[in-house]
């Protein structure tokens, strides 16, 4: 097929961009390079002879409507977002803009697209938005997010992703658009920009600095590694039915702090402390790196407990994770620990692993 993938440049996207190529399809990676934007993401797959990119913002009207009818795409995945809860805080603007505004001009450009194709071509044609489960709200110690559990967003970001949720739902029902909207949990993986909490805890922990956890800890979400969210996207395309929401889940529940210690376990393995960039201290050092664990107030309106019931996808379309409970893990500390230079980069910038959301 010919995919038109928005935020492909970003963490989910770039590995979409590349398992798509992989599986043999065209991509028109469409994204606007903002800060979680990086290019080096997808530097092993630039020339490939099945792959475009187009430096191009949602936000953008007429910049997404002439993308969008340039390509003709066989479908749409539209996974360009603001993602950072903590950001959206801080900023919640720029999340209304991308996440409702941006979302708005692709579904119109995609009507219309649509409404010009005939026969087969207008049958296959498909618009996924991929969305968060934090649309849902808060989970109590027990019960499963289901694809017909009720909104209830808490923070700016999973407000502006709810709103976009409804309006791809209101395109499908109002104006026939055939969309199929998927609701995942936490991802982790290759190419996570290092703003998020796998990331932090793993480059906190080679350079010897504390380790922020926020209150006690005893959050829980459900990781989702991102190479199989990007095989559930790609099933969903190809299988799903327009109409229907899939909510993709990891079956990888963790509180926070289990997880942090369980990174700090494999960084024991992996880089154990002295053979890392650590800062120098005065304190002598320690043998593991748990012992860098700080506790930081909680961040305003955070959600007690995610978890994923993604029985419909695994039924309906035989989609399950691959990752087990410390297979993905291990795979992304090593990950971050054989590529540096990646991270290096990033950080050489004005990010500098900052704590955010506080105000």
């Amino acid at each position: 097929m010919k995919l038109l993938i928005t935020g492909g440049a970003g963490f989910i996207g770039s590995n979409l961009v590349r398992m798509a190529l992989s599986a043999g399809h065209q991509v028109l990676n469409v994204d606007a390079l903002t800060y979680a934007g990086n290019l080096a993401s997808l530097s092993d797959i630039e020339s490939a002879s099945n792959y475009q990119f187009a430096h191009v913002d949602i936000t953008d009207a007429a910049a997404i409507d002439a993308t969008v009818a340039d390509y003709q795409p066989d479908a749409i995945m539209h996974l360009a977002a603001e993602s950072h809860v903590d950001r959206s805080i801080d900023g919640p603007d720029q999340f209304i803009q991308t996440n409702v505004i941006g979302t708005f001009n692709l579904l119109q450009s995609s009507l219309k697209h649509y409404r010009s194709l005939e026969g087969d071509a207008k049958d296959r044609f498909r618009f996924l938005h991929v969305s968060t489960d934090e649309v849902y709200g808060s989970l109590g110690e027990e019960g499963l997010f289901s694809e017909t559990t009720p909104y209830d967003p808490h923070s700016p970001y999973s407000a502006s992703k709810a709103s976009s949720d409804h309006l791809a739902r209101a395109w499908q029902d109002t104006y026939g658009l055939p969309v199929i909207v998927t609701n995942c949990s936490n991802n982790y993986g290759p190419y996570q920009f290092p703003e998020k909490l796998i990331p932090v805890v793993i480059l906190k922990c080679l350079r010897g600095e504390p380790i922020p956890v926020y209150g006690k800890g005893e959050n829980i979400r459900d990781w989702l590694y991102v190479e199989d969210h990007c095989r559930a996207l790609l099933t969903v395309i190809e299988k799903g039915t327009p109409g229907e929401t899939y909510n993709i889940g990891g079956n990888n529940e963790q509180r926070n702090i289990d997880l942090v210690h369980l990174l700090c376990q494999l960084m024991d393995e992996l880089a154990p402390r002295g053979e890392s960039n650590e800062k120098e201290t005065d304190s002598p050092l320690a043998t593991s790196h748990s012992q860098l664990i700080t506790f930081v107030t909680d961040r305003p309106g955070h959600d007690l407990r995610y978890a994923i019931d993604a029985s419909k996808i695994k039924d309906e379309l035989g989609w399950e994770p691959s990752e087990d409970f410390e297979s993905g893990f291990r795979k992304t500390v090593q990950w971050y620990l054989d590529n540096q230079s990646w991270w290096q980069d990033i950080l050489s910038g004005e990010y500098k692993l900052e704590r955010l959301g506080q105000n």
